[in-house]
């Protein structure tokens, strides 16, 4: 019965997990949006939409605490509760880039709008995309897919340095729009770090399904590549 209530709580903790990082991926996609509109209610739903995140955050990382301290997990299990509490905390940080680009969109509204000659949607699809296949990765605790999203993060790396270089020449070439050029390199900046958060994410899910540390290219992936529930023993 015990061992049953602690795998229940493994999946509470799971549950709520994913719960806030479809909040956090929502105000993503909503703050990207008031960019392409510049509209300011979109804006407050983002505002909104951290403060709840942050609740969350508090949550999980008390009920992960709990866990390990009425619990004493082993093996699998502590690396579970162990990678959802560095996971909450990316989660929480993506909320917080959603929260940057808002912040950018409202100063741009002291400013003529201008054409800016970089892809902003572009970079948040890619980041967002890594995102969500970092959580996928996680929902089927699939080590292979989470080593996929760690490629994809030279794609956005690519995109931000290409964007970077193009908005500085713009800000030398017209200084009229340096202040939305500046912005506009900044919304690119912060999508780049959702894109690394998504890859700490993955590289989260690599240590918790296979026990190895890839942080900076350091470790082995050692083990098998078993795909382990939040019940899974080892």
């Amino acid at each position: 019965m015990a061992r049953i209530r602690f795998q229940q709580n493994l999946d509470d903790l799971k549950e709520r997990l994913l719960v806030m990082a479809g909040m956090a991926e929502q105000s993503i996609q909503r703050a990207v949006e008031a960019y392409r509109v510049r509209d300011l209610s979109i804006c407050d739903l983002v505002d909104r939409g951290e403060m709840a995140i942050n609740r969350l955050e508090r949550e999980i990382d008390q009920m992960a605490l709990d866990l390990l301290a009425m619990e004493q997990p082993m093996a699998i299990d502590l690396r579970f509760i162990l990678s959802v509490i560095k996971i909450n905390a990316d989660v929480e940080r993506v909320g917080d880039s959603a929260r940057v680009i808002s912040d950018r969109v409202r100063d741009l509204q002291a400013f003529p709008a201008a054409e800016m000659p970089i892809d902003i949607p572009r970079i948040a699809n890619l980041a967002s995309g890594m995102v969500r296949k970092a959580l996928q990765a996680f929902i089927e605790g699939d080590a292979d897919m989470a080593e996929a999203v760690l490629k994809m993060d030279d794609s956005v790396d690519k995109l931000n340095g290409a964007a970077h270089y193009t908005l500085l020449n713009l800000m030398k070439s017209e200084p009229g729009v340096a202040p939305q050029a500046l912005n506009a390199l900044m919304i690119s900046r912060a999508l780049e770090r959702v894109a690394d958060h998504a890859t700490n994410i993955a590289e989260d899910v690599i240590f918790w399904v296979r026990g190895a540390d890839v942080r900076h290219n350091v470790g082995t992936t050692t083990g098998n590549n078993q795909r382990p529930g939040v019940a899974s023993r080892q």
